[in-house]
């Protein structure tokens, strides 16, 4: 089977199954439950941290930026059920349900659902979809077992329906505060600009007006000033946190810190080693 492997074409179903640990950058447009087939799945955010093991439901809210860790048993396999709840869906069952939001939803962006019986008999009915993607499974019954979810979802936490529910657009959210704890997030400013809930050309101006420099420019400082301090203060190497701070390649992260500073990443290492 390919990892991932997308059971139903385009938006549905996707299964994620790897023997090596790896860690990945993301962006959800939206809700999506993730189901913990086996290994150790870890959430990062600016404002929560959930780890997830075999058996467990996770449900992530749609508009974030959040950093995966993905770890394998030990001598065996990491496995994950995806499920993506798109809003076109999410609709059609208000309308169909007479379902809706009562009140703003207020809790955490990212929940881990209890353990609940009717939703383990769910899980253990995906799992078979997810494992043979090359079988014949049409649209109909692919929509009908997301449906299946939404409803264990909401007679197990019935205030999730101001989570599942709410379509309202993000927000205009404080930019300062926002960028600081997400500056490391490798996205293209238009996404910055989304999720503080602000046109590009509105981003670009409240930004300027924060920060006294263009998006681009304050990210690349604010990265390689950061950089710098782990590397003086906390004794990282290059290569341990180049990723973590927006940088696609350990090549490009030199070359900037060279411009910046004027010596390389391993020359400030060498210097607070010789103290």
């Amino acid at each position: 089977m390919e990892s991932p492997a997308e059971i139903l074409p385009g938006v549905i179903f996707y299964s994620y199954l790897s023997a090596e640990r790896k860690e990945k950058v993301c962006f959800w447009n939206h809700h999506t439950l993730v189901l913990q087939v086996s290994g150790q799945l870890v959430l990062e955010t600016s404002d929560q941290t959930i780890s997830t093991s075999g058996g467990e439901l996770l449900l992530i809210g749609r508009n974030q930026l959040g950093t995966l860790t993905k770890t394998p048993l030990p001598g065996g396999h990491y496995e994950t059920i995806v499920i993506s709840l798109q809003e076109d869906l999410l609709r059609k069952i208000i309308l169909e349900e007479k379902l809706e939001a009562d009140r703003k939803y207020t809790g955490p962006a990212n929940i881990l659902v209890p353990y609940n019986e009717f939703l383990q008999g769910y899980f253990q009915s995906v799992i078979p979809y997810a494992r043979s993607s090359g079988a014949e499974i049409t649209d109909e019954m692919g929509i009908l077992k997301v449906k299946e979810g939404i409803k264990l979802l909401l007679l197990a936490l019935p205030e999730l329906r101001n989570f599942l529910f709410d379509f309202s657009e993000p927000y205009k959210i404080d930019l300062e505060k926002f960028m600081l704890n997400n500056f490391q997030f490798n996205i293209p400013v238009e996404k910055f600009a989304q999720l503080t809930g602000r046109s590009l050309a509105g981003f670009k101006r409240d930004f300027q007006k924060t920060f006294g420099l263009p998006p681009r420019q304050w990210l690349q400082d604010k990265r390689l000033t950061t950089a710098k301090y782990l590397i003086e203060n906390k004794h990282q190497k290059s290569s341990a946190i180049y990723l973590d701070l927006g940088f696609q390649s350990l090549s490009h992260f030199s070359h900037a810190f060279k411009k910046k500073f004027g010596k390389s990443p391993s020359g400030y290492s060498s210097e607070t080693v010789s103290r």
